[in-house]
């Protein structure tokens, strides 16, 4: 917006690539064998869209938000190029993926150096966008809103204008206080904003009253905060070991002024920096890199896992796919699950049996997990075979995994003796488990000795067929078969899978807490289906470098143990806790996709999942017609037993007096994960992907229990 001083645009200066991104070029666009079309595309000059030329009657530019973008691969790295494109175009092809349902963009280069330099460029856009700070992020987000207001594109915005701008920034107002913002900000008195009085605009709109009340509690020097004002707050709010030093440390790293920074000072807007920077998040930053032992046996910790990989979709006619693999793999999926059938030519398949779910090979999705299953853990991934194949196609089957899997799979002890526990992940890194039930027709197969984790898990996996038969379709008659103390006993030296019942038909999910409870380590659920369930997954394995192992607490790894969640007898898991939540405001909800038009009436719901004892929900009254800075301050208190196995959830919803109300984002993570103090919680969508500059402030205080 021209003469505001804010710009939108993200500057990395003398940078090739991003010269020629923002110049753009012709790329192929494939959809099919036939559909081969050649497209002009390029970065819009706000450096966070990309535009192709389309030669569709009524939309000729089509646009893709750098924001949705989830990953560029190069090479022929989706079904649709392997299927559609050539070998030799290899190092020409690349595929941007998205974050939601969105279809893949498949695209072919002139030469691989004109793919490079697009996958290149485009890598460093999407970095860059990932980076940016909660403010960078308020303002171009700003921007963007504002510049759509601007109908007529004059770089001005009149009353009119302003009003429909905070519409569609999910805050309604009446007339009155509309005119009294424009007038505050109309200083030259001409009856639109311009220049620096858009800024001034977005400085008042932005404004956190909230957080500058905290920093006027502590900043004593005149007005600005001393090291020694901040590390009182350290100290007494955030509950943090820390030293003069670290305060120190912080307004160098956060402090905006010069002049400030220099004499260790922080003002108002350092200290909102800060607040709102990851560091300060509800997330403890000392838990997300790998912090837990990874030398344990390999049952000694919890597994994500998912259940029916192949399917995008429901299990009746969905769609099956790689690209399924390959998004349960880049979230650190550890176990993923097979489903082979003979299939035609003598090809094994993949599919869920005896429906209409679209069939694919099981040589491409081998090669798919191969591809993909270290990229973001180097943990072992674990594929558990569902076989229904004749032995012929069982043979070309381990044909496949051998070779293409190589070295990788384990087909024997790592050791010249047979061991007497499990490996451990960090022993078993970078490498391949078979989990299955032995057939002694393949003996010859594989060698003598099949994988470690196929044989110590076969009878498992028939006893929880049973109990999942006895079962159907409540999980609660799984809880009661399995009873608690002898069943986790059971789980210190073998490993159980649990899955969904096959009466699930619309691939939803089972609640998988109380599995995790008696120490069930591979708690498998439909990572393609969008629930609370999977948002309780995701947090669970958000700590120790999301890696896809946590390691269970060791009063589920040690054979003395008589821990019953059901009982809380008294023992080491007995760690009473309060656990005080103030819920005080929330920033820049998004507006609902299919209620456009309308203004979000946000509630939030603070939820506690663990042993039967602790789970309990919350939540604020709902406020009207405010999605932009709505401001609650209620607050809350939860009783703790079992702080070691509690989840605590952040669920935010538009309310709706006669219908079911709309989710609006979710935050989960372990109890003891969570920091002390005044702190932003992130808001993710329901497919786990994070809603950009969207928070809920809170106070959060984790008490021993008197």
């Amino acid at each position: 917006v021209s003469g505001s001083g804010l710009t939108g645009k993200i500057y990395i200066n003398g940078d090739e690539n991003l010269k020629f991104l923002l110049k753009g070029g012709e790329l192929v666009k494939i959809r099919s064998g036939s559909w081969q079309k050649t497209r002009f595309f390029k970065l819009q000059d706000d450096c966070k869209t990309l535009w192709h030329e389309s030669k569709k009657t009524l939309n000729k530019n089509q646009t893709y938000s750098i924001d949705n973008v989830e990953s560029v691969r190069m090479g022929r790295q989706s079904e649709g190029l392997n299927k559609y494109t050539d070998p030799s175009v290899e190092r020409r092809c690349f595929t941007i993926t998205f974050k939601n349902q969105q279809k893949n963009l498949d695209l072919m280069a002139a030469s691989e150096e004109n793919a490079k330099q697009w996958v290149n460029s485009l890598e460093k856009v999407i970095n860059k966008m990932q980076n940016l700070s909660h403010q960078q992020k308020t303002e171009h987000w700003f921007l963007a809103c504002i510049q759509k207001a601007d109908k007529n594109a004059d770089n001005m915005i009149s009353l009119k204008e302003l009003k429909h701008f905070l519409k569609q920034i999910n805050i309604e107002v009446d007339d009155t206080y509309a005119a009294d913002i424009f007038r505050k900000c109309d200083e030259s008195n001409s009856g639109t904003l311009e220049g620096p009085e858009i800024k001034k605009f977005y400085e008042l709109l932005t404004k956190r009253e909230e957080i500058y009340v905290i920093y006027g509690t502590y900043a004593k020097t005149e007005g600005q905060m001393t090291a020694n004002d901040l590390l009182n707050f350290l100290l007494n709010e955030q509950r943090e070991k820390a030293s003069i030093e670290d305060a120190v440390k912080l307004i160098q790293k956060y402090e905006v002024d010069g002049t400030a920074k220099e004499k260790n000072l922080m003002t108002k807007d350092g200290f909102l920096m800060y607040m709102t920077h990851e560091d300060s998040s509800i997330f403890n930053p000392a838990h997300k890199n790998m912090y837990q032992d990874m030398t344990q046996p390999l049952n000694h910790y919890y597994i994500s896992s998912s259940h029916n990989t192949y399917l995008m979709e429901d299990q009746l006619k969905g769609p099956s796919s790689t690209e399924a693999y390959i998004k349960a793999l880049m979230k650190s999926c550890r176990c993923v699950e097979l489903d082979c059938w003979d299939g035609p030519n003598g090809e094994p398949i993949i599919y869920h049996g005896y429906t209409l779910t679209s069939k694919i090979l099981f040589r491409d999705v081998i090669q798919a997990i191969k591809t993909y299953a270290f990229k973001t853990s180097p943990y072992p991934v674990i594929l558990s075979l569902e076989n229904h194949c004749t032995v012929d196609q069982q043979k070309l089957m381990a044909h496949y995994m051998i070779s293409i899997l190589g070295d990788a799979l384990v087909t024997k002890p790592l050791s010249r003796t047979m061991p007497t526990t499990f490996p451990s992940p960090e022993e078993l890194k970078g490498r391949f488990l078979i989990k299955g039930k032995r057939l002694n027709k393949l003996d010859d197969v594989f060698t003598n000795n099949n994988t470690i984790v196929q044989d110590a898990v076969s009878e498992e996996d028939e006893a929880a067929e049973e109990n999942e038969q006895k079962s159907k379709p409540k999980v609660q008659g799984a809880e009661q078969c399995l009873n608690s103390t002898a069943f986790m006993h059971h789980n210190m030296d073998k490993l159980s899978r649990i899955y969904p019942a096959g009466s699930r038909t619309d691939s939803s999910n089972y609640n998988p807490v109380p599995m995790w409870n008696v120490g069930c380590q591979i708690v498998a659920l439909n990572f393609q289906t969008p629930c609370k369930e999977m948002y309780l997954n995701q947090g669970r394995f958000l700590p120790n470098g999301f890696c896809g192992y946590i390691l269970k607490p060791e009063f589920q790894r040690n054979l003395s143990s008589q821990f019953n969640p059901n009982t809380l007898t008294k023992g080491p898991w007995l760690k009473k806790k309060n656990f005080h939540v103030m819920v005080i405001s929330a920033q820049q909800l998004p507006k609902l996709k299919d209620k456009a038009k309308s203004i979000v009436d946000p509630f939030v719901k603070v939820e506690i999942h663990g042993v039967p004892a602790d789970n309990a929900k919350k939540q604020t009254h709902h406020i009207d017609n405010n999605g932009f800075n709505p401001m609650w301050n209620e607050r809350f208190s939860f009783d703790i037993h079992v702080p070691d196995l509690a989840m605590v959830q952040f669920v935010v919803e538009d309310y709706d007096s006669t219908s079911l109300n709309d989710f609006i984002g979710q935050y989960s993570l372990p109890l003891s994960s969570v920091q002390n103090g005044y702190r932003h919680i992130p808001l993710l969508t329901k497919r786990g992907d994070i809603i950009s500059s969207a928070k809920v402030f809170v106070h959060l205080i984790l008490l021993d229990a008197k």
